[in-house]
């Protein structure tokens, strides 16, 4: 009788959670280079698609890289395709290559760029979306303001920069240490100028190591207020007070390039989308901490831009 009585709570159990269901999951393949995850809401209508970008680094579809896992992009698709938004998220090429241990040295910024429309053109070749909007977080905000240009029909830019990335690592690096300031300018003056250097002190070595610095002459040459300004679309700035890593004053930035954008600056919420409560040590551990839910106003503020 236990027995029954188990496998009739298991299979409701299951019954239940098949109706909390609202959306299917798809694994793509979309090049060579860009796997992602595709997930659908249910209702059978002709959705709006949100294209979510990941930030710097080797990160994954999910918001993750190697011992950080606090699945931030993951929770963000997921939850905006429970407001029945259509969502693709992808794995950065890095991230692929590191997996075949096939890394390739000559990498640029434009490469992901180039990733991101040619993800942007497969969905709309598939007419399936009513409407496609881009979501770029951190470095994505880049990519995905260059990348929506002409193509997308929305863009929505969360945690990203309104500097070039030379200002925001000189004010990252001032912050930090003031007498590297001039050492800093002066590497970074050779890269504007197309010509490496080897001439700064070893403090500054993780940011312009050999092989590190033609990613950043490349990226570096792009505004994101000149680049944000061009978009002939709509335009959500999002922003927490609790971001370790771009300021309130670079949505700021953002917002002033773009007249017509919206801006919502979210009280707590931090860089990869938590709501945080308490000190900066508590702050940098919720990087690692999957079991944090992200902010609920920032699905209302994203699905209601979208959703309009």
């Amino acid at each position: 009788m236990k027995y029954y009585l188990s496998l009739l709570l298991i299979c409701f159990c299951l019954t239940i959670q098949s109706q909390d269901l609202k959306f299917s999951t798809q694994d793509l393949v979309i090049n060579n280079f860009i796997d992602g995850t595709l997930l659908t809401p249910n209702d059978g209508e002709k959705p709006n698609l949100a294209i979510i970008i990941a930030g710097s680094g080797p990160t994954d579809r999910n918001g993750n890289q190697n011992f950080m896992q606090n699945n931030s992009l993951k929770k963000l698709a997921e939850s905006l395709t429970n407001k029945g938004i259509a969502t693709f998220r992808y794995d950065k090429r890095i991230v692929k290559q590191i997996r075949k241990n096939k890394v390739d040295p000559n990498m640029k910024f434009d490469d992901f760029v180039t990733d991101a429309i040619s993800v942007i053109d497969y969905f709309k070749e598939k007419d399936a979306y009513s409407k496609i909007y881009i979501v770029g977080h951190s470095q994505g905000s880049l990519i995905g303001m260059l990348a929506a240009k002409d193509r997308a029909d929305g863009f929505v830019s969360l945690a990203g920069a309104g500097q070039s990335i030379d200002e925001v690592i000189t004010e990252q690096i001032a912050a930090m240490d003031p007498s590297l300031i001039d050492a800093t300018k002066k590497a970074f003056e050779s890269l504007k100028q197309g010509k490496t250097t080897t001439d700064y002190p070893q403090p500054l070595a993780p940011v312009f190591r050999a092989d590190v610095q033609p990613f950043i002459m490349n990226w570096m040459q792009y505004n994101p207020q000149e680049v944000i300004k061009s978009l002939d679309i709509p335009v959500l700035i999002i922003n927490g007070t609790k971001d370790l890593q771009v300021s309130v004053d670079e949505a700021q930035l953002l917002k002033k390039a773009s007249e017509a954008s919206e801006i919502k600056i979210i009280d707590k919420m931090n860089h990869v989308l938590f709501i945080i409560e308490g000190d900066q040590l508590v702050n940098s551990k919720s990087y690692n901490e999957s079991s944090r839910k992200i902010s609920e106003e920032l699905i209302t503020t994203i699905s209601s831009f979208i959703l309009k």
